[in-house]
C-alpha cells in the first residue's frame, strides 16, 4: 500500500527530525509509525477527508508515539511484558508526546490527535476516558491502525499474529475499542490495508 496523500516540505522535514531522535532510541516504534502513518493516510483518503486533513492525519500517524522519548529505557526497552509499574509509566507517553508538540500553537490539532490516541469509542481507554465522537477524528483512525500494526508485528515477548487473528480482534471490537465508521472502513479494505505485512 502507497499512501498518496503528500506532507508539505516544512512538515515533512520537521517529522523527520522528531522522529529521528525517538528512532535512535527504540529502532522498532519509528517502522511502527510510519506503518500506522501510511494505513491512516489511506483510511483518511477512503473515508473522502479532504487533502489537509489527510495530510494532518498522516503526520499524526508518524508522531503518535513520539511521547515515549519520555520514557524510561528500562520500560521502553525491556524484553518481555511490563508489570503494572512500568506500564502505568508506558501509559503517559500520549501525555508527553502532546506536551511536546504542544509548545507551537501551530500543532495543536497534531498534539490533540497525539494525546487521545489510546482514548476507546466506549471510553475506557486513557489518559482522559474520552468516548465517541469526544475523540478527535484522526485519534480514532490512528487508534484502528495502531491496533492492527501492533498485533501484525512481532515484539520481544511474543511472534507477530496472524491477519486473521488480527481482522476478528478488530471485528470485535467495532464499537468497544474503535469507531464503527473507521474500523467498518479498515475491514472493508483489510486486504489493500494490511498488505506490508504479507
Amino acid at each position: 500500500m502507497n499512501c498518496e496523500c503528500e506532507t508539505d516540505y516544512e512538515y515533512h522535514e520537521f517529522v523527520e527530525c522528531i522522529t529521528s531522535a525517538l528512532d535512535a532510541r527504540d529502532p522498532y516504534t519509528g517502522k511502527h509509525s510510519e506503518r500506522v502513518s501510511d494505513m491512516a493516510c489511506f483510511i483518511g483518503e477512503l473515508m473522502g477527508l479532504t487533502e489537509a486533513e489527510t495530510q494532518e492525519i498522516h503526520i499524526a500517524g508518524h508522531l503518535h508515539d513520539i511521547g515515549k522519548i519520555g520514557i524510561p529505557d528500562r520500560v521502553l526497552l525491556k524484553e518481555g511484558k511490563l508489570d503494572d509499574e512500568e506500564w502505568k509509566l508506558m501509559k503517559k507517553h500520549p501525555e508527553i508526546g502532546a506536551d511536546i508538540l504542544s509548545k507551537s500553537s501551530h500543532f495543536a490539532r497534531l498534539a490533540a490527535i497525539i494525546l487521545h490516541h489510546h482514548e476507546r469509542w466506549d471510553g475506557n481507554g486513557y489518559p482522559f476516558g474520552a468516548k465517541g465522537a469526544e475523540i478527535p477524528l484522526g485519534a480514532r483512525i490512528i487508534a484502528v491502525c495502531d491496533s492492527i500494526d501492533a498485533m501484525a508485528s512481532k515484539r520481544a515477548y511474543r511472534n507477530a499474529l496472524p491477519l486473521e487473528v488480527c481482522k476478528a480482534e478488530i471485528e470485535k471490537n467495532v464499537g468497544i475499542m474503535y469507531d464503527p465508521e473507521v474500523a467498518r472502513i479498515a475491514l472493508e479494505n483489510w486486504d489493500k490495508l494490511t498488505e506490508v505485512y504479507r
